[in-house]
Formats: C-alpha cells, structure tokens, sequence
C-alpha cells in the first residue's frame, strides 16, 4: 500500500520541481520524508504460520504481549470475556487461562495459566528475570508473577478504584527498571503514572487528564529503554511522551506519521517500534500499522496496514522485541503476529 502510494507522488514532485526550475520546500521535504520513512524498500515482513495453535483453540482479543529471555512469547488474551458497550466490566474471573506462551521459533504453545484469576486482561511484560507482569482494568491490579505463573506481587486494592497510593482505576501497562522499579500506566480514568519501588512501595506519580506536556488522556503503554527513559503511548492525544526516570518530561513524539499510538517497544540500539491502533471510526475501514522510529523520532519505515490478513491488523494494540529484534505485534482481532526483517 504504501510502496504503491508512495513513490509516485515524490516522482511528480520531482518533476514539477524539474519543469520549473524551483522545486519547493514542501516538495524536497517530501522526498526527504518518504526516504525516511523507507517507503520504498519495506524490511519487516510476517512469520506465515506463527503461531501455531492447538486443533480447537482460538486467541481471543490480545490485549499484552512480551518476549522472555528465552525468546519465548507471553501472550494475555481475553479468553472469551467482552468489554460491555455501557455500564461497568464483569468482575467474574475468566475461568480459561488467558496467558499463554509460545516457542518464539516455533510457535507451539509451551503453556497456559491464570484461570480463574483474572477478570479483564490488559498490559503484560517480562522483567530481567523472566518475571512476568500483567494489569487487570476489571480488578484494578496489577501482578507480579514467576515465569511459570506464580503470584509474588500485587499492587491495588482488588475491585476497588481509586487514585490514591493504594488504588488504580482501570490500569493499562506495566514496565520494569533495571533496578527493579515499577511504572505503571493507570490509565483509563486516572491518566497518570504511577512509581512504586522494586518492592512494591509508593515512590511518586505524575500526570493528570490534558493536552500539555506531562498531562495524559489515556496513557496507554508503557515501557524504558537502556538509559531509563519512559516512554509513555498517550494514545488518546494521538503521542509518544518522553520522561525522565523522575517524571521530568523530556520530549514528544507527534504527528501523523505516528500515528496513534496504543504501545511502544525499544529495540537494541535504541529504535521504537510504535504500534499505530487507528482511530476506531464507526464505520471501517480504519488504520493500524507499525511505526518504525530511530533514537532522534525519525520515522524510519511504517509496515502492515488495516485488515484481517497475514501482516495486516484490525486494531495493533500492543507490541515487544526480542533480543534477536523480531517484533510480535497483539491484536485486537483476536491474534498475535511475529515479523521479522528481510534478509
């Protein structure tokens, strides 16, 4: 789609500009902007077959998704609950084990649990020790587990809102430091985030609902790169924001060429790979992708496209990289896919 569209737009440019003799500062920023965002030469594409799921078995929504040290795939799914379209979610555990992992090579499914625990999965990630950590926005939790499914942690009070020290209201993602510290993105109403220390204790929160700097409105994913950094999906203001470990805002990532962003990713080296959920119009289609950005917020490539295809997505809602820098994208369409680069 893109490669089609792209490239004879910047060929007519250049031709006006040729014509003419004055190409213009839109046209040669046009050109400068499709090379970047390597439109031309597209170098992710999709694991045909991946994963591989048992004869009778289905994903539901893919809310989270993580890699291990291992190279191993956690995926959270909804496993048959609905978010209703009015009135508050169901607070009935899910008795089929919404966590799942996969042979990151392979794609056989190498475990299930979590059944009867949760009551409407959302963020997920894998910690330096193969911990796995999840957000319930039902429960209003958030959960430490080994990587076999063991509870160590929990942080909330359990169906009870609040934006307080104790409480979230509706927590969307989880991230982990280095040193243990725990970001978490209390989301859907709070629009803040909040910092508890490797064992749980209160450390400090920032943010409110708004359009500045620092403000939220529906802070959605979560995660740090190598230098601590936090990187926040603001999916509601359609932006990345950019934090220091303290919550001192750094900088933002907007525009189209972003997209809206419901998840970030950081990669060995420092590239963000931006999952673009589109705008949930009324009516389709809508617009979902990935938004490939180096360590400056240039947007490098955009792959995938709305759909229901291999490589094409109904709703990105949440994204991770290996080690080997394979990206598993979560979908709201019930699926989860792994891309990895064109040799």
């Amino acid at each position: 789609m893109f490669l089609r569209n792209a490239q004879p737009l910047v060929i007519v440019a250049l031709l006006i500009g040729i014509v003419t003799g004055s190409m213009s500062l839109s046209s040669a920023t046009m050109v400068s902007r499709a090379t970047r965002q390597g439109r031309f030469a597209l170098s992710y594409r999709v694991v045909h077959g991946w994963p591989v799921l048992p004869e009778g078995y289905a994903l539901d929504i893919v809310s989270g998704v993580g890699v291990d040290s291992h190279g191993n795939v956690f995926v959270f799914h909804r496993a048959g609950r609905k978010w209703p379209s009015t009135g508050p979610l169901d607070t009935t555990p899910i008795s089929r084990p919404p966590v799942v992992l996969f042979d990151g090579q392979t794609g056989a499914v190498l475990a299930q649990w979590g059944a009867d625990r949760f009551a409407m999965p959302h963020g997920l990630a894998v910690d330096q020790r193969d911990n796995v950590w999840l957000t319930d926005v039902a429960l209003h939790q958030v959960y430490q587990f080994t990587h076999n499914g063991q509870l160590l942690l929990t942080l909330g009070t359990r169906g009870v809102p609040g934006n307080d020290s104790a409480h979230f209201n509706r927590p969307t993602d989880v991230a982990i430091a280095a040193d243990g510290s725990i970001y978490v993105s209390d989301g859907y109403e709070n629009s803040r985030i909040v910092q508890f220390a490797a064992d749980g204790r209160f450390v400090r929160q920032w943010g409110r609902k708004g359009g500045q700097a620092g403000e939220f409105d529906l802070p959605h994913g979560i995660t740090l790169d190598g230098e601590g950094r936090v990187f926040v999906a603001d999916r509601a203001n359609a932006r990345v924001q950019v934090f220091d470990r303290r919550g001192r805002f750094l900088f933002q990532w907007k525009g189209a060429e972003y997209g809206r962003p419901f998840d970030v990713a950081i990669a060995n080296g420092g590239r963000a790979f931006i999952a673009d959920g589109g705008d949930i119009p009324d009516d389709e289609p809508d617009r979902s992708s990935v938004v490939v950005v180096d360590r400056d917020g240039r947007v490098l490539e955009r792959f995938g496209r709305y759909g229901f295809y291999d490589g094409q997505f109904f709703r990105a809602h949440d994204i991770a990289v290996g080690l080997d820098d394979a990206v598993y994208v979560g979908d709201a369409s019930g699926r989860v896919q792994k891309f990895v680069r064109t040799p």
